[in-house]
């Protein structure tokens, strides 16, 4: 599959927290690093995404904050 996003960064599902609507994911990408993705459930079964599993996380934003 090809696609326009550059940032891509390989990882293992750790967990997965499903809500209503919504699904939290977290993402072990090595070096002690986790990121989470929220998608609608929807995704989370059309993806058949299931912790253990190999993803891609596609990053692609206008602005990322952070404030203390």
């Amino acid at each position: 599959m090809k696609t326009s996003f550059r940032n891509q960064l390989k990882g293992k599902v750790t967990d997965i927290a499903k809500g209503q609507a919504v699904s939290v994911v977290k993402i072990d990408i090595g070096n002690n690093i986790k990121l989470s993705s929220i998608i609608t459930d929807d995704a989370l079964e059309d993806l058949e995404i299931k912790e253990g599993d190999e993803v891609v996380l596609l990053i692609k934003a206008t602005a990322v904050a952070l404030a203390k």
